[in-house]
């Protein structure tokens, strides 16, 4: 099976409102409590920390319960996929426009839109993922699967990080409604994977939850992924404070550091496909973080005012995030084809694969915002010693972060994967 533009587009497109929500969920909801509520930090990271250990641990589950739709019938698999976008957009403006706006009250409302918004979101994204996967049936159509989802999800961040500022977050949220709506569309209208039929209405037999944990080479892979998320996650958590603290720049460029950076994700992600065909996806994936790595050690040499060179600092680490976004996934699936599984396995691989994901935002929101609280910092601060605990976490840590999965990535899959080669 080969992918036309096509049907590309129509699998990808639920990617763009899937970005489009995480951009607000993950990196912009910290600093629009902080600054528009007041809530302290301390007490932030604690909410985004419970609400997200929550999210992560169900996971599993709502993969074993996408994995039962995919084998019952492609109109279940849609069917939840509509509830859950339609619960997901209710949640999100909620959260966004909460009927309280101070003390204990609004931390209770946050907590608990966060849990709702969290599980539809991951509903979504799990079904959608493992529809995904069972694609692709070789390393460069899973590669290409995952670019289609990923590019157009790029697109989705763009919009996001342009959308509230020059529109609003009431128009952010029609623009999101509208997004879903096109979405779910164009899904029902995409490739069905070999293993989903119209008529097919037997249901699947129960998994064992645990199941994907006795794969080494899931394992192998998990370890990777999380140092690599737990690197990315650190700076998303922390970017906005950042620009705003350390190089002082107005809230009206915030758009431009994160349009540069989203805008040459999207654009590198050919240019690494490109790549993958000559030296394999690890590998590929490997330079990414190295390339990763230099970036931000420049990052930590700005001041105050260096706005020109920071929007050189998020084309370039854009372009690394590229290999962030279209390989790790395209791996999995090739570690879910070659287990051979008879009935459908992907949801549940992935919502172990999306638990490791928001464990590492959790530990990223839950550690780091209340690390730099201990280290005197807090938002507009401008005492040196705050700043610089500032500039530490943003980006000296995860350069540490990155050069250990780099390490794990070359011992665990690229070694492995050589020595199978020359036997």
């Amino acid at each position: 099976m080969s992918l036309s533009v096509a049907q590309g587009f129509k699998y990808g497109l639920m990617g763009l409102p899937l970005a489009f929500v995480a951009l607000p969920l993950y990196v912009m909801l910290p600093n629009h409590y902080a600054r528009e509520f007041g809530v302290q930090l301390a007490y932030l990271g604690a909410v985004l920390l419970g609400a997200r250990l929550f999210d992560a641990v169900i996971d599993p589950l709502l993969g074993r319960l996408s994995d039962h739709l995919l084998a019952r019938s492609r109109l279940a698999v849609l069917w939840m996929s509509a509830w859950a976008s339609v619960v997901l957009l209710i949640a999100f403006t909620l959260l966004f426009f909460p009927p309280v706006r101070s003390g204990p009250a609004l931390l209770v409302w946050a907590t608990a839109l966060l849990l709702l918004t969290y599980s539809a979101y991951s509903m979504l994204n799990i079904i959608h993922q493992a529809w995904g996967a069972m694609l692709g049936r070789t390393p460069a159509l899973r590669s290409h699967v995952f670019a289609w989802r990923e590019g157009l999800g790029l697109v989705g961040v763009v919009l996001a990080a342009v959308v509230p500022v020059a529109m609003g977050l009431g128009t952010s949220v029609v623009v999101f409604g509208v997004a879903l709506l096109l979405g779910w569309l164009a899904w029902c209208r995409a490739p069905v994977p070999q293993m989903v039929r119209h008529d097919d209405n037997r249901a699947g037999g129960p998994h064992d939850v645990w199941a994907p944990l006795r794969h080494s080479a899931f394992r192998r892979l998990l370890v990777v992924f999380m140092l690599n998320g737990i690197a990315s996650a650190v700076p998303a958590t922390l970017v906005l404070f950042y620009v705003q603290d350390r190089l002082q720049a107005p809230r009206s460029l915030e758009p431009a550091f994160l349009g540069a950076y989203f805008v040459c994700a999207a654009l590198s992600i050919p240019l690494w496909l490109k790549l993958v065909a000559r030296i394999g996806l690890a590998r590929t994936w490997g330079v990414g973080m190295l390339l990763a790595i230099l970036v931000f050690v420049w990052a930590a040499l700005l001041g105050a005012g260096d706005v020109a060179a920071f929007i050189v600092v998020c084309a370039l680490s854009g372009v690394a995030l590229g290999t962030d976004l279209a390989l790790p996934s395209a791996l999995l699936a090739g570690v879910i084809a070659d287990e051979g599984h008879r009935r459908p396995a992907q949801g549940l691989y992935f919502g172990w694969w999306n638990m490791a994901t928001k464990l590492n935002l959790a530990l990223a929101a839950g550690l780091a915002l209340p690390l730099l609280a201990l280290f005197g910092y807090s938002p507009g601060a401008r005492d040196p010693d705050a700043v610089r605990a500032l500039v530490v976490a943003y980006s000296l840590l995860p350069c540490a972060l990155k050069l250990m999965a780099a390490a794990a990535l070359y011992q665990l899959i690229i070694r492995p994967q050589h020595a199978k080669e020359i036997s």
